[in-house]
């Protein structure tokens, strides 16, 4: 039996849009205020579960044909190689340092090496959140 899920499919399209808007701002603020890597990984997680209960897994995986497992690893090696930079300048492994560079439209912005590392765990969340929802799924 065909379902009609017009209204589900519709609404989750605009609501997968506005979650994802919402973890990438959560991942930036993460610096300043509560929120990161592992929040902005969760929400985005989020807005991909939302997708796999409005469409069926195969419309998905076409549509999104990511290994999130590998995502995952990339992640992982992306969070350890920040640490690991540390090391070459004699600091302790994940310290990380903070400045201010002049860009030409933004002006005065703060960058920190501590982006590296949220991306990573960003990452990592997302991949490994996905690959447990996936299996679960594919089980069933």
């Amino acid at each position: 039996m065909k379902v009609n899920d017009l209204i589900l499919q519709t609404t989750t399209t605009l609501l997968t849009f506005i979650i994802l808007i919402f973890s990438v701002y959560l991942f930036f603020a993460g610096h300043y205020t509560p929120g990161g890597g592992f929040i902005g990984g969760l929400m985005t997680s989020a807005a991909l579960v939302l997708l796999l209960l409005a469409f069926d897994r195969k419309t998905i995986q076409k549509a999104l044909p990511f290994n999130y497992l590998s995502i995952a690893a990339v992640g992982l090696m992306i969070s350890v190689i920040t640490g690991v930079i540390a090391l070459f300048f004699d600091v302790p492994f994940l310290t990380h340092t903070f400045g201010y560079v002049e860009l030409p439209l933004l002006g005065e912005t703060a960058l920190t090496s501590t982006l590296p590392f949220d991306l990573g765990v960003y990452l990592v969340v997302v991949g490994v959140a996905m690959t447990i929802i996936q299996t679960i799924g594919e089980s069933e």
